[in-house]
């Protein structure tokens, strides 16, 4: 009772009777050794975690044979098709009502330390810095840091894994590491291959002892990993929340463990030891990652046959094209078509908006909604060259938005994720992406009715909008598309 006369006290800047100032400084004082009550049982609690962690690893590791990888999906490709000319001439309206929708996944905090990661002052710690992706870093560390794994044993990885927790220098590298996360709003992805660049930095690429210490680093953020040998050398395996295609991967307790590098051998030991509250890694990328800057030499124009004026010049961050070429293709719950809508709505680099979005801005002003999205449509089916993904890459592959700003050439479900992101950011109407066998369409929510094929879908009309029917119109389903069979991507 005493202590909430203080509270109220405090808030009102008043002085009751009674409340002397050694009662505040015994307040304070109270809630001070509070705040360290709690702080050390956090720290408690994550240490038997630790500790109970290390032990398990001295278990003997049950051997997995490694399950085939799934095969990206194949499908016919649908050429492109040039709308025929025809002046002047009507569009006709015809309502689709549409029945397979594959829904908007909500964003989700990223995997969090089972207790606070408090940093550990201290004078003259030396750093070491390192380069990801054309971004300067550095972590606290010092040669006192270092260890070694005496064998390809399970003792040998739990004495070295119970050396590095036993430390509280590899708790301020996690913060460390964790505050890098926060400041270039890295994704999971991303924030792994961080740890992966950090470790190599201490203990030089693919040695046992920078495996584990990433394997550590990423348990100790959150993240649902596993340790595995093959007699030979120590793994450290991730859990996706999302199916990954072209890589083989070992099931265990339910969940599917990817082998975090390039070789994946055909049976392992791994490791059954699981930490609190883990969770696997997510594919989306939610925010903009701020990796330096580092422009491409080619200014590249891009520009409208209709309309001449929509042209644009852009030199999209090479430091974003080259963390692209690491992303895992992938899906959610197996279902392929769930795929584009992870790129479609990753925002665009706000360099590339600096570039564009003044000049894009400026050329749709004074214009209605459908004038505006007609020119931005023109601009995406006669701005790019077209072609296959097996020609360019040898297989199927999805383009983040700027990807199709820089590589010479696109396809379908590259333009219409462009195109989706330009409509959203440059007039804030809602899109979302049609999937017929074998092409990806978009189509588009106006704020009044528009002529066109359209769906019906939510109380709200989505005008058919392809970015790959050349010349085309709002409102123009590309021929050879069925409407009927349709599928709606939902997008953010």
């Amino acid at each position: 009772m005493k202590r909430s006369f203080i509270i109220l006290s405090l808030l009102l800047g008043i002085t009751l009777p009674g409340t002397a100032q050694d009662d505040f400084d015994d307040f304070d004082k109270g809630f001070e050794d509070f705040v360290k009550s709690i702080e050390k049982d956090f720290e408690d609690f994550r240490q038997q975690c630790i500790d109970e962690y290390n032990e398990f690893l001295r278990n003997p590791w049950k051997e997995f044979e490694k399950e085939k990888p799934r095969p990206k999906p194949i499908e016919e490709d649908v050429p492109p098709v040039v709308a025929p000319i025809e002046d002047d001439k009507p569009i006709e309206t015809n309502p689709q009502p549409i029945k397979d929708v594959v829904p908007v996944v909500p964003p989700q905090p990223q995997p969090q330390p089972v207790a606070p990661i408090e940093d550990t002052p201290a004078p003259h710690i030396p750093t070491v810095s390192f380069e990801f992706f054309g971004t300067d870093a550095e972590v606290r560390w010092s040669n006192d840091m270092r260890f070694r794994i005496a064998s390809i044993s399970e003792d040998a990885f739990a004495d070295a894994l119970n050396e590095i927790s036993s430390s509280s220098e590899y708790d301020n590298l996690l913060y460390d590491c964790l505050k890098i996360r926060k400041e270039l709003a890295l994704s999971d992805w991303a924030y792994l291959l961080m740890l992966d660049k950090v470790a190599a930095s201490l203990y030089g690429k693919d040695s046992n002892e920078a495996t584990l210490l990433v394997g550590y680093l990423y348990m100790q953020s959150g993240y649902r990993m596993c340790y595995g040998h093959d007699g030979y050398r120590l793994y450290m395996l991730y859990a996706s929340r999302h199916t990954i295609y072209e890589k083989s991967y070992y099931k265990r307790d339910g969940y599917d463990f990817y082998v975090f590098g390039d070789n994946t051998p055909e049976r392992m030991f791994l490791c059954s030891a699981s930490f609190p509250k883990e969770e696997s890694l997510s594919l989306y990328i939610h925010n903009e990652q701020k990796l330096g800057y580092k422009p491409d030499v080619k200014n590249r124009e891009i520009k409208s046959a209709r309309y001449p004026e929509m042209s644009i010049n852009v030199s999209v961050n090479k430091n974003l094209m080259d963390f692209y070429n690491t992303y895992p293709s992938s899906c959610i719950d197996n279902n392929f078509i769930t795929r584009w809508a992870m790129y479609a709505n990753t925002p665009l680099d706000s360099h590339i908006k600096e570039q564009i979005y003044p000049t894009l801005k400026q050329k749709l002003a004074g214009l209605s909604e459908l004038e505006a999205v007609n020119r931005l449509l023109n601009m995406v089916q006669t701005g790019f060259v077209y072609e296959y993904d097996d020609k360019v890459w040898g297989d199927d592959r999805a383009f983040f938005a700027e990807e199709s700003l820089y590589y010479p050439y696109c396809d379908c479900e590259d333009r219409s994720i462009l195109f989706t992101r330009l409509v959203r950011d440059l007039l804030g109407l809602e899109c979302v992406l049609i999937y017929y066998p074998g092409h990806l369409a978009a189509a588009v929510h106006f704020t009044s009715a528009v002529p066109g094929d359209y769906f019906y879908y939510a109380n709200k009309r989505f005008t058919v909008t392809d970015p790959t029917y050349i010349g085309a119109p709002v409102g123009s389903t590309m021929t050879g598309m069925d409407n009927a069979s349709a599928t709606f991507i939902l997008l953010e």
